[in-house]
C-alpha cells in the first residue's frame, strides 16, 4: 500500500478521491483549510486508520512525517460564486500552493499531479477541445482569477519536470457532478437541482443553447487515478464528450424532480463559456479510460444525495 497526499481533499472531487484510495487500503493525508471543503464531506474515512487530517492552507508551508509516495495538488476554490468572492485564494492556489505541493514532491521523491481545468481553453473556439488546442482566455475578466492560476499552475509543473525532474502528472477535468457539491456555488448542477428541490423554475443564463458535457464524479477519479499510474507526463483531458444544451440539462432535473416546474431566463454571465466538450481521444488512448455512467444514472444519484441532505438539515 502507498502513502497519498492530497491537498483540497475535503472538497468535492477531493473526498470522493480520498475515499477511494482509503477503502482501497492506502494511507491519505488531506491538507484542507477548510475554505470551500467541508469535514462532512470525509465522514465515511475520517475515523479509519491511515487516514490523516491536516487543516492547514497548501498556501503556507507545512509538513507531513515520514516517506510519502503520491502528491496530488487539486486544492482551490473553483465554482463562478468562489471566481467573486475568493479571488486571491484562487490565485494563491495555483501559483504559491504549486509551488509548495512540488518541493514537498520532490523532498519526498513523490510522484505528483496537478488538477488542471477546461477553463484553460476559456470560451473555445475550437471545438471539441484537445490537448493540443491552446485556448481562447480573456487574461483579465471575471474568470480570469481561477483560468490563469490554472494556466499558470500548469506552466510551474512543466518548469519543475524540465529543471528539477519532477514526475508530473497533468489532469485537465472539465465539468464534473455528483454527490458533495456545494448547493449554492453557482455551478449547472447544484443550482437546478437545489431549485427544483425548493419548488423554484429552474434559472437558465442566456438563450440556453450553450453547451455543457458532465462527468460523474467516480468516472473522474478514475480517470484521475489512471493517469496519476500511467507513465504519460504531458496533460490529459478527462471529461465526458457527450455535449448537451443547457436547456436539455434543465429539462432533465426537471424530469426527475418536479414535471410541473418551469424554466426562467437571465443574460448571460460575462466571458461564459458558450461550448465545452472535451476529445478524450488520448484518454483512451493512454489510460484506456472511458465513461461509465450515464447522465441518467449520475443525475438520479445526485438529486438523491440532495434530497437527503435537505431532509437531514430540516
Amino acid at each position: 500500500m502507498a502513502k497519498y497526499l492530497i491537498t483540497g481533499g475535503a472538497g468535492f472531487i477531493g473526498s470522493h478521491l480520498t475515499e477511494r484510495l482509503v477503502n482501497e487500503g492506502h494511507d491519505v493525508v488531506v491538507v484542507d483549510n477548510l475554505v470551500t471543503g467541508s469535514v462532512e464531506n470525509l465522514g465515511n474515512v475520517i475515523k479509519e486508520p491511515g487516514f490523516e487530517f491536516l487543516e492547514s492552507d497548501c498556501t503556507e508551508p507545512y509538513e507531513v512525517a515520514g516517506p510519502v509516495d503520491y502528491v496530488l495538488h487539486l486544492a482551490s476554490p473553483a465554482s463562478p460564486v468562489d471566481f467573486r468572492k475568493l479571488p486571491f485564494e484562487i490565485l494563491k492556489a495555483g501559483s504559491d500552493g504549486t509551488f509548495i505541493a512540488c518541493e514537498l514532491a520532490l523532498e519526498k521523491g513523490a510522484r505528483f499531479l496537478f488538477a488542471s481545468t477546461s477553463e484553460v481553453y476559456g470560451d473555445p473556439d475550437v471545438h471539441p477541445q484537445s490537448e493540443s488546442y491552446r485556448g481562447n482566455v480573456k487574461t483579465t475578466g471575471p474568470r480570469a482569477v481561477y483560468d490563469e492560476a490554472k494556466r499558470f499552475g500548469e506552466a510551474t509543473v512543466a518548469a519543475y519536470q524540465r529543471y528539477r525532474n519532477l514526475d508530473p502528472r497533468i489532469v485537465r477535468i472539465f465539468n464534473t457532478y455528483g454527490p458533495r457539491m456545494r448547493p449554492g456555488d453557482g455551478r449547472i448542477i447544484p443550482n437546478f437541482i437545489s431549485q427544483a428541490l425548493a419548488g423554484e423554475p429552474l434559472t437558465v443564463y442566456g438563450d440556453g443553447d450553450q453547451t455543457r458535457s458532465l462527468c460523474y464524479v467516480s468516472d473522474m477519479v478514475e480517470g484521475i487515478l489512471r493517469l496519476l499510474y500511467s507513465d504519460y507526463t504531458r496533460p490529459v483531458n478527462i471529461g465526458n464528450p457527450d455535449e448537451l444544451k443547457v436547456t436539455e440539462i434543465a429539462k432533465l432535473i426537471i424530469s426527475k424532480v418536479n414535471p410541473e416546474l418551469e424554466t426562467i431566463t437571465e443574460p448571460l454571465p460575462e466571458d461564459d463559456p458558450k461550448r465545452r466538450r472535451p476529445d478524450i481521444t488520448l484518454a483512451r488512448q493512454v489510460l484506456g479510460w472511458d465513461v461509465t455512467v450515464g447522465l441518467d444514472e449520475g443525475l438520479g444519484k445526485t438529486v438523491a444525495w440532495f434530497r437527503e441532505r435537505i431532509a437531514a438539515s430540516v
